[in-house]
């Protein structure tokens, strides 16, 4: 699955009032590296990519292409994490401690999920297997406490950010 245009022309513009170009972000899952496309005015933008032919498409795009599982990736700051189309990819479990990870080493994040979506592996790609394909706002909101609405691009799909009262998905 491609992640969906909806709402990422708010989600921009959110970025824009509160990060300057000179920021620190890190995009997580980029694939064929849409958020790079479309933050392509900020200087400082690494991945992370869990699949080696996705992240070979990206390299020159980025200051840092990692190919790693955002499992096992140990970072010290970003200003900004984007988890576009990510958290469905990985167990509850797994999510919640990306997340928490994340919590303590940036100051926001966003995280775009699709709701009640199915998939199996695409294009050879294991990676995009939907562990969690019942994900409901109200499911994720249940799951992810420390994440709180940030736009609703349709009724299957949801950009998320921090909730600067609420630490950690555990609290």
């Amino acid at each position: 699955m491609g992640s969906y245009n909806e709402g990422k022309r708010e989600v921009c513009a959110w970025i824009r009032e509160r990060f300057d170009r000179d920021s620190k972000i890190l995009d997580v899952g980029p694939s064929d590296g849409k958020w790079r496309t479309l933050l392509s005015d900020y200087r400082h933008m690494d991945a992370v990519e869990v699949w080696k032919p996705h992240a070979d498409r990206c390299r020159g795009m980025y200051e840092h292409v990692y190919v790693q599982d955002i499992k096992d990736f140990e970072y010290d700051w970003y200003d900004l994490i984007i988890l576009g189309d990510v958290i469905e990819h990985l167990t509850v479990e797994d999510a919640q401690k990306v997340i928490d990870y994340a919590m303590e080493r940036c100051r926001d994040m966003i995280v775009a999920v699709p709701f009640l979506y199915k998939q199996g592996e695409v294009g050879g790609n294991p990676y995009e297997v939907h562990i969690q394909d019942d994900l409901t706002r109200e499911l994720f909101e249940k799951r992810y406490k420390g994440l709180m609405v940030l736009c609703e691009a349709r009724a299957d799909y949801c950009y998320f950010h921090k909730d600067e009262g609420i630490t950690g998905t555990t609290d």
